[in-house]
C-alpha cells in the first residue's frame, strides 16, 4: 500500500539512525502521557491497556489463537480489547501497532510479530475513521518466534523498515547484539499515530507510546503468584522457626518470602524469610525459616503479613496473616526447671506404703534402706536385714572416711549408685538436674560415678524431652560439663525429640565442638527433618570457622547430600556465601576421589 511506502520511508522512521544501535526513541512508558507534545497539539493516548498474563504467545505450527488479545479490564461476559485515542484531533489518521521489548530504557525492536486481519510482516496498521478519535484493536494475536530465529527476523525486519543495502552490516551486526540478550517471554505494544500531511499522505508522525508488558503465560515467570497452604500460620518474634509453604509455580532464583507490617500511614516494617534456592522444591514448595519481628520485647502477639515476591517484576500474591507470639525464652525449660523447689521426700526411712519402719512398703520410687542393697531382692528376715543395714552402714562410714581425706565427693555418691537412676515428674535424673543448675563439680562427681555403674546406662538417660545430659549441657552451653561427660564416656551421637545430636545444637562453642569431635561425635550423622548434617546446618549460619574445624578436624563429608539431594555446597552458593563456597571447594579438590559421594 502507498500508505505503508510512506511509514517506512519516512525520516522519522524509528531506524533512520544506525549509529544508536537501533534503538528506539525516547518515550515515557506511563500510560497517559507521552514523550514530548506541544501543551494544546494532538497526541496519542493508551485508553485500554493490554492484559499482562494469560494470554499465550503462538508458535506458527500451531495456528491461530482462540480470540485477540483481552483489554485489562476484559471479563467473561464483557470483553473489552487494547484501545487508543488520538487527543486533541479529529480526522482521519493511521495508527501503527509494533512489539518491543520491556525495557523500556533503551527499548528496541521485538523479534516476535503481531499477527491478525490488519498485520503484515509482523506489524499492525489500522486506519482511524474521520469521525472517530479512538481506535480499538479486536484481533491481535503474538506470533512467538524461536530462540534461534531471533537474530535471523531481527536483520530482516531491520533491513525492511530502513531498505539501505550499504548498512546491511551494521543491522546484522545491531540484530546480533540484541537476540543475545531479548527476553522472548515479554513484550509491549507500541503504538504511533501518523496524521496526514498537505499532499495526504501519512507523514505526520506523533510520538508513540507503550503499554505495560505483556507477559506469556506458558513462560516460567508468566503465572500469578499464590500461596496455596502453610504448615504454621504463627511464630516467635525470635524468628528462625521452619515453615513449609506451598505454591504455585515459581522460579527458584527469582522467588521472595515477604513479611510486611501496616498500618493507617502505610508499612511500617519489612523482612524476608531466609531460604536458598536448594529449599525451593520442584517449583511447588518453598521451606523457609522465619525472620526477627522488629520488636524482640513484643508482649502481646501482634499480626502482619506474609507473601510471595518475585524478583524480577515485583509482582507479588495476594498476603495472608501471620501471627508473632512474644519470645519464647525457655524452649527447652531449663528455666523451668531452675525455678522448682526440691520435693520433700519426708522421713527417709519409711518411704512408701503400709509397712513402716526399715523394711517400710514397696510403692514409690525411694524404698528406704532397701534400694541401697546391691543384692538381688529378696524377702529378708530381720536378722538378714540387721546385717545388711549393717554392711550398709559400713560402706557409708569408708566412703565418708575416704571423703575427708581426698575431698572428692565422687566416695560419698559411690555407695548412692542405686538412687542415681531415680527419675523425677519431668524425667530427669540427678546427672540432668546438676547440668540444668549448672553445678559443675557435681556433674564431674556423678558422671566420674556413674561411668563405673555396671548395667543401666545412666550417663546417657533421656528425660521426658528426649534430651541427654550432654544434650543439656549443650544448649546451656557450659563447657566443662561437656568435657566432663565426654570424658565419662557420654554418647556423642544420641538424637533428642528433633532428630538433633549435641553437634547439630553447638554451633557457637568451637572449642566444644572440638571436645564432641574427640568424644565420638558423628559428623555425618542427619537431623530427621531435611537429612542436613552439621555442615550443612555451619553453612546455613555463614559459620567458616565451625565448617573449617568440621571438615579439617571432624573430615566431614564436603559431598553429603540432604534428602532433596542437596550438598552444603549447593546451599553456599545459594546464599552467596563467597567465602564458605571456596572453602568447600578447596575441600571437595583436597579429597581423593575414592572417597567422594558424587550425586
Amino acid at each position: 500500500m502507498a500508505g505503508d511506502d510512506l511509514y517506512l520511508n519516512n525520516h522519522h522512521q524509528l531506524f533512520d539512525m544506525p549509529e544508536a544501535m537501533w534503538e528506539l526513541p525516547n518515550y515515557n512508558n506511563l500510560p497517559q502521557s507521552n514523550a514530548l507534545r506541544t501543551a494544546d497539539g494532538p497526541f496519542l493516548q493508551i485508553m485500554e491497556q493490554p492484559k499482562q498474563r494469560g494470554f499465550r504467545f503462538r508458535y506458527g505450527c500451531e495456528g491461530p489463537s482462540h480470540g485477540g488479545l483481552p483489554g485489562a479490564t476484559s471479563e467473561k461476559n464483557r470483553k473489552s480489547f487494547p484501545a487508543v485515542k488520538v487527543c486533541n484531533y479529529q480526522g482521519p489518521a493511521r495508527i501503527v501497532v509494533q512489539l518491543v521489548t520491556a525495557n523500556p530504557s533503551p527499548a528496541h525492536l521485538h523479534a516476535h510479530s503481531l499477527v491478525g486481519k490488519q498485520c503484515d510482516k509482523g506489524i499492525c496498521i489500522a486506519d482511524l475513521p474521520p469521525k472517530d478519535s479512538t481506535i480499538n484493536f479486536p484481533n491481535l494475536g503474538i506470533l512467538h518466534v524461536t530462540k534461534k530465529n531471533v537474530h535471523k527476523t531481527l536483520e530482516e525486519r531491520m533491513t525492511e523498515a530502513l531498505r539501505m543495502e550499504h548498512q546491511r552490516s551494521l543491522i546484522s551486526s545491531a540484530a546480533s547484539h540484541q537476540s543475545k540478550d531479548m527476553d522472548l517471554s515479554v513484550v509491549r505494544l507500541m503504538f504511533t499515530a501518523f496524521l496526514p500531511n498537505s499532499d495526504g499522505g501519512f507523514s505526520r508522525r506523533l510520538d508513540p507510546v507503550v503499554s505495560d508488558p505483556i507477559y506469556d503465560s506458558k513462560a516460567p515467570n508468566a503465572s500469578n503468584l499464590k500461596i496455596v497452604r502453610m504448615d504454621r500460620t504463627a511464630g516467635c518474634v525470635s524468628g528462625g522457626e521452619e515453615v513449609y509453604l506451598l505454591c504455585d509455580k515459581v522460579q527458584k532464583d527469582d522467588i521472595l518470602v515477604r513479611f510486611y507490617e501496616e498500618d493507617e500511614t502505610g508499612m511500617t516494617w519489612e523482612a524476608m524469610g531466609d531460604f536458598s534456592p536448594t529449599d525451593v522444591h520442584r517449583q511447588f514448595a518453598i521451606v523457609f525459616k522465619t525472620p526477627k519481628y522488629r520488636d524482640l520485647n513484643l508482649q502481646k502477639s501482634t499480626s502482619v503479613f506474609v507473601q510471595l515476591k518475585r524478583k524480577s517484576d515485583n509482582e507479588t500474591s495476594d498476603p495472608k496473616p501471620f501471627t508473632y507470639y512474644p519470645l519464647i525464652t525457655d524452649k527447652e525449660e531449663v528455666q523451668r526447671k531452675r525455678q522448682k523447689t526440691l520435693p520433700n521426700f519426708g522421713d527417709f526411712n519409711g518411704a512408701g506404703g503400709g509397712g513402716g519402719g526399715w523394711g517400710g512398703g514397696r510403692g514409690g520410687h525411694y524404698r528406704g534402706w532397701a534400694g541401697l542393697l546391691e543384692e538381688e531382692e529378696v524377702y529378708l528376715t530381720v536378722c538378714e536385714v540387721d546385717v545388711s543395714l549393717l554392711a550398709s552402714a559400713s560402706r557409708q562410714v569408708q566412703a565418708l572416711y575416704q571423703y575427708a581425706l581426698t575431698g572428692d565427693p565422687a566416695y560419698l555418691l559411690a555407695p548412692q549408685r542405686p538412687l542415681l537412676t531415680t527419675q523425677d515428674q519431668d524425667g530427669d535424673t540427678g546427672l540432668h538436674l546438676g547440668v540444668i543448675h549448672s553445678q559443675g563439680e557435681v556433674v564431674r562427681s556423678l558422671a566420674q560415678v556413674l561411668s563405673s555403674l555396671p548395667g543401666e546406662d545412666i550417663l546417657n538417660k533421656r528425660n521426658h524431652l528426649y534430651q541427654t545430659p550432654l544434650h543439656l549441657a549443650v544448649i546451656t552451653q557450659q563447657k566443662e560439663a561437656i568435657e566432663a561427660l565426654l570424658l565419662a564416656g557420654a554418647d556423642a551421637t544420641l538424637t533428642d525429640r528433633h532428630g538433633n545430636t549435641p553437634l547439630h545444637l553447638l554451633v557457637d562453642l568451637l572449642s566444644a565442638v572440638r571436645d564432641l569431635l574427640g568424644g565420638g561425635a558423628s559428623v555425618e550423622t542427619a537431623e530427621r527433618s531435611s537429612g542436613r548434617t552439621a555442615l550443612h546446618l555451619a553453612t546455613e549460619l555463614d559459620n567458616v570457622s565451625l565448617a573449617g574445624c568440621l571438615l579439617l578436624e571432624g573430615n566431614a563429608d564436603v559431598n553429603a547430600c540432604t534428602y532433596n539431594g542437596s550438598t552444603p555446597l549447593h546451599v553456599a552458593v545459594g546464599r552467596t556465601s563467597v567465602k564458605l563456597t571456596a572453602l568447600l571447594m578447596a575441600a571437595g579438590r583436597a579429597r581423593p576421589l575414592s572417597s567422594r559421594r558424587h550425586t
